[in-house]
């Protein structure tokens, strides 16, 4: 029943990516980081209604001066940082436990039992090299960009997915197309979603 359970992530996906254009920006985004004042109010009058959102926004008034001679640092300072390494290594066995789960889907694909494990930490190394590139990306682009472009293509992935591991048995390649598509969805997941 693998496969009801993955187009399951598929329909929340698209569930997501459909209400996703009619939410707001998030509006500390917008006053921190864009430094849309305008936006960031509109965004809160979105959320919030025509109530009392004004004690909220001074809030984030006082953080905007409390930060504004904070520099902000990028990835690889934050990763030089000392006191980031425990917190990082419980992500990163986070990371590479969550890559066993998905043992039963390669052997799904055909693929021999032998190189599984290999195939399993390429993907958890490729995902953390993504979640490092969308770190240094989601700034520039925006959250709400990442979403709506991870999920519209996680769902053509998943689709793709469905349909290479349904011919399995024609093509002796197929299994390799899947592999590729299952690798390509983690990466987009990381950077996206």
């Amino acid at each position: 029943m693998w496969h009801v359970l993955l187009s399951f992530s598929g329909l929340v996906a698209l569930i997501q990516l459909l209400i996703l254009p009619f939410f707001p920006e998030s509006p500390p985004y917008l006053l921190l980081q864009k430094e849309d004042k305008a936006g960031c109010l509109k965004a809160m009058k979105q959320l919030w209604g025509e109530g009392n959102y004004h004690t909220e926004f001074d809030d984030l008034m006082k953080e905007k001066a409390i930060t504004k001679g904070t520099k902000i640092l990028n990835v690889l300072e934050v990763l030089r940082e000392r006191s980031v390494y425990p917190q990082l290594c419980t992500m990163l066995l986070l990371l590479l436990s969550l890559q066993l789960c998905g043992l039963k889907i390669f052997l799904t694909a055909n693929l021999q039992e032998s190189i599984i494990p290999y195939v399993s930490l390429g993907v958890s190394i490729s995902e953390l090299i993504s979640i490092i590139f969308c770190s240094s990306i989601i700034e520039r682009l925006g959250r709400k960009v990442l979403l709506r472009g991870g999920y519209l293509i996680m769902g053509s992935l998943l689709a793709a997915i469905t349909v290479t591991l349904s011919l399995q048995d024609w093509y002796f390649w197929m299994p390799y197309c899947s592999l590729g598509l299952i690798i390509l969805f983690s990466v987009v997941f990381a950077v996206g979603p």
